[in-house]
């Protein structure tokens, strides 16, 4: 692996930074739907992770693509992929826990905590510069987030929490892939990262003891939601947010991921009711949690925009 280059040398264009921004809110959106096929999904959280990862694994395998990036990576720059993969798993097995803890509005809000903790991870782990305007408008978000928790009952608190710790190991894979995202092939990463995620969790589920058996084969009903989850939920903004990162930093990507809990509402509204479960002050937290993905992009505007290359050493 080459030296590291300095995160100065190569300035962005506004073109590629407007592309970059596109293609993570194409991501958001597919995100959106995510909470909503967790709810239609009748699996318990941890078969559904499984399932989710296992497709996408198999899917990419396909392509020889992937298998001539997984011969060219390093076993050390390997390994380091597949640790960004257990924490992705464990992302997701708190987001769906969440889901059936709560619902899916309140999950995919508590993701909106994420930016706090990146603001602090992200310049230690990716190896950058602190920025303090980053950490304040994190903290911005915790009364909105505060508004949502006192808008729903009592009984989906513990769904909240376990939300909370789904943010923060969304933070931890954010800031890692950030500081790895251009050593290898998008695709080929997200291969590793889910591939090593899924046999996490196949493993958990031999040893630990869980809702469900340790196969739990979904039926005709679940499988096609699982497709559609694991293909168009999955498999494509995983993959373009990887490409996407490499233009902006992991706080950004994860501001515009806020906007997820937005679309995941305007979904579960219709579909399952869930506005009977919540009150003016959840959507009062909400719109201080847009407010923050707005204010973010004004601030980036008067700092001259750079590349976020990895400043640190090589892994491989």
């Amino acid at each position: 692996m080459s030296s590291p280059v300095p995160a100065a040398a190569f300035p962005d264009s506004k073109r590629t930074l407007r592309i970059a921004q596109f293609q993570i809110h194409f991501c958001v959106l597919l995100w959106g739907f995510t909470a909503i096929l967790g709810k239609l999904i009748s699996l318990p959280a941890l078969a559904l992770v499984r399932w989710r990862m296992l497709i996408v694994t198999l899917a990419l395998l396909l392509a020889p693509k992937v298998w001539r990036g997984l011969r060219a990576i390093s076993p050390r720059l390997l390994l380091a992929y597949a640790v960004v993969g257990l924490f992705v798993a464990l992302h997701w097995l708190a987001f769906y826990a969440s889901i059936k803890l709560a619902n899916a509005s309140v999950a995919a809000t508590c993701i909106a905590i994420t930016p706090v903790f990146l603001a602090v991870l992200e310049p230690w782990l990716a190896r950058r510069k602190f920025r303090w305007h980053e950490l304040w408008i994190g903290v911005g978000v915790v009364p909105g987030v505060a508004l949502v928790v006192g808008g729903i009952p009592g009984e989906m608190r513990l769904g909240v929490l376990v939300g909370v710790v789904s943010a923060f190991f969304c933070a931890v894979f954010g800031a890692l892939n950030k500081r790895l995202v251009d050593r290898a092939d998008p695709f080929t990463v997200t291969a590793i990262e889910l591939g090593t995620g899924g046999l996490v969790m196949w493993l958990i589920a031999s040893v630990i003891p869980h809702e469900g058996s340790v196969l739990d084969l979904p039926n005709l009903h679940d499988s096609f939601f699982l497709l559609v989850l694991a293909i168009a939920c999955t498999l494509v903004p995983f993959t373009l947010s990887l490409v996407a990162l490499r233009h902006l930093s992991a706080f950004a990507v994860e501001l515009a991921v806020n906007l997820e809990p937005v679309y995941a509402i305007l979904l579960a509204i219709p579909l399952f009711g869930e506005q009977r479960d919540l009150d003016v002050t959840f959507y009062l937290g909400v719109a201080i949690i847009i407010g923050a993905v707005f204010v973010h992009p004004m601030l980036e505007r008067r700092r001259p925009h750079r590349v976020e290359t990895n400043v640190a050493g090589a892994v491989d």
